[in-house]
């Protein structure tokens, strides 16, 4: 990953891979998939819902499309040499359908990322506790129709003031979207759009939402997270120190917490 690959993740909050994942093994993982759900490739009568939801997959080719050199080469570049943690599974995969009925979780939000003992909830706090990266693996193609991801561009930069109010706790994600939605209502809009093998690589404060699926083929993504390391992609008891470089997540962090 170049210096001006970083540069657009730093300003906009994300960045394209693309085919990242080989053909191949997109493919192996669509078929995976399409094995889990009650629904048959080609036959709209067996679309019965608007979004099918797939948990944990760990097979062979979601482990090598999870790790793949050029997206190794992303990681360390975004987040840091020894920071992060390899995955050996992709998770959380909805998968979206052609469909009349219009799905209930198209709010625009962030990602909540560890749950704190005793408690039945997940959260999330300014130094990103549990999460270095949001990931979002296409393995089909994936038109402006087709129910593409959409993002508000750079608004990783209206979020960390919003979480420094609630302190080393952080708050539940449910109880954040409306703040961190106001916060960056006026970031311009763009679609995680492109083909099987393409992932975008996000900042975990990258403000987001689903939307309806108007096009003709279904939508398989995984949006998995990238796990550091350590508890902290940006330590707490660093943030106003000035001399210690972080990573380019954490050091985008520190810069909209600066200008606050």
């Amino acid at each position: 990953m170049d210096s001006e690959s970083i540069r657009r993740f730093m300003a906009d909050g994300f960045i394209k891979v693309e085919a990242a994942v080989p053909a191949d093994v997109a493919a192996a993982c669509a078929d995976l998939l399409w094995a889990q759900i009650d629904a048959v490739p080609g036959d709209r009568s067996t679309w019965t819902r608007p979004v099918y939801w797939v948990g944990d997959m760990a097979q062979e080719p979601f482990r090598a499309a999870a790790n793949t050199p050029v997206l190794h080469d992303a990681f360390d570049a975004l987040v840091g040499r020894g920071r992060w943690q390899p995955r050996r599974s992709l998770g959380s995969f909805p998968l979206r359908f052609p469909h009349a009925e219009e799905p209930d979780d198209a709010g625009w939000h962030i990602e909540a990322s560890y749950q704190p003992p005793g408690e039945s909830g997940y959260r999330v706090n300014v130094h990103t506790r549990g999460r270095a990266l949001l990931m979002l693996f296409l393995f089909t193609d994936v038109g402006e129709e087709d129910a593409p991801t959409r993002i508000r561009v750079g608004s990783h930069m209206d979020v960390p003031k919003v979480l420094a109010r609630h302190g080393e706790h952080g708050a539940p994600m449910m109880k954040l979207s409306s703040d961190v939605a106001a916060a960056s209502k006026r970031r311009p809009v763009t679609l995680a759009t492109g083909h099987a093998g393409d992932v975008f690589l996000c900042h975990p404060f990258l403000v987001h939402a689903a939307q309806p699926h108007h096009g003709e083929r279904p939508r398989f993504m995984a949006q998995p997270p990238l796990y550091p390391s350590y508890d902290f992609i940006l330590d707490p008891y660093l943030l106003r120190v000035t001399d210690v470089e972080p990573s380019p997540v954490g050091a985008t962090i520190r810069a909209a917490l600066h200008n606050a």
